[in-house]
């Protein structure tokens, strides 16, 4: 995809990182330590939201809503909706509940709630080079996180979306949304879910040509341990004015029929204030500064 070019080499120093999406359980130890609010949990401030009605800032957040027959495409609307209520402890609404799901990915966290946990956690979240390192596994230049076709021995090897989008999802690979972590197989350096399921945040800020500038600052060379652009910088095409930061791996809601972002080199996108029950984190930790660093490529 265009903004995943140009094709490059990167070096990444060493580090480790979490062998799963964190879960509820996780999260949940995260805010009985702290007392944490998630973003989600909070009134908006009507300075933040202009032109919004006092009955529209309520805490809540983006939930799926899939309609009830086949819609066009081209209006994620159709699909979204901005529920009162829904968080990560209640991830449809008010009257869902996540218990029984412990193991279940942490959903509805923006940017600034993944940071915390992470800070508390005495990690980081990763940027978006040492991700697609980590996603890879070791198969440079491969399509996805274990190899270069969609299913293994006919298998399905992610939590992805088959069947017609938005309407109707087949389960083929025997979820119909969110599944527990460590559902699919690991990929070859022991990760699970690198590929769908929820989409991941990064460190980094959004730029559609991110590689292209780090690769010009490297003189067309390897580009060692990219952060990404500025927050001044960041820049999405569809929404100017709104910075975003960097979202990897795509989710359940991933289909060839509309986002094939489960493919390892892509690239997605989100506000750092927004969540939504298809997105959530993982995090990182620096190794030894004494290791040598490794050549991976990025991109596609």
């Amino acid at each position: 995809m265009d903004d995943a070019r140009p094709v490059h080499r990167v070096a990444i120093a060493p580090f480790w990182m979490d062998r799963t999406e964190v879960t509820n359980a996780e999260f949940a130890r995260f805010v009985a330590a702290t007392g944490y609010i998630t973003f989600a949990e909070r009134k908006p401030r009507a300075e933040d939201y202009p032109g919004a009605t006092p009955d529209q800032l309520v805490p809540g957040s983006v939930v799926f809503s899939p309609p009830r027959e086949a819609v066009p495409l081209d209006n994620a609307l159709r699909w979204w909706r901005y529920v009162p209520g829904a968080d990560w402890r209640h991830p449809s609404g008010p009257n869902s509940t996540i218990v029984g799901h412990d193991q279940d990915p942490v959903l509805h966290i923006a940017y600034v709630d993944a940071a915390a946990y992470a800070a508390w956690a005495g990690k980081r979240l990763p940027t978006e080079a040492e991700w697609e390192f980590a996603a890879r596994g070791g198969l440079t230049g491969a399509r996805y996180t274990w190899g270069d076709d969609l299913t293994l021995n006919g298998r399905w090897m992610a939590n992805i979306w088959e069947g017609a989008f938005p309407h109707k999802n087949s389960e083929d690979d025997g979820f119909s949304g969110i599944a527990p972590v460590a559902s699919f197989p690991a990929n070859a350096y022991g990760l699970h879910d690198m590929a769908g399921n929820v989409w991941e945040w990064c460190s980094d800020w959004y730029r559609p040509d991110a590689y292209a500038l780090a690769q010009r600052a490297a003189g067309g060379g390897v580009v060692r341990d990219p952060r990404g652009v500025a927050e001044s910088e960041s820049f999405d095409p569809q929404e100017p004015g709104m910075p975003k930061r960097v979202q990897r791996g795509g989710s359940y809601l991933c289909t060839d029929q509309y986002c094939t972002r489960y493919m390892v080199g892509t690239r997605g996108k989100g506000a750092a204030d927004t969540g939504s029950n298809h997105v959530g984190f993982r995090c990182v930790r620096d190794a030894n500064p004494a290791v040598p660093a490794v050549a991976v490529g990025a991109g596609r």
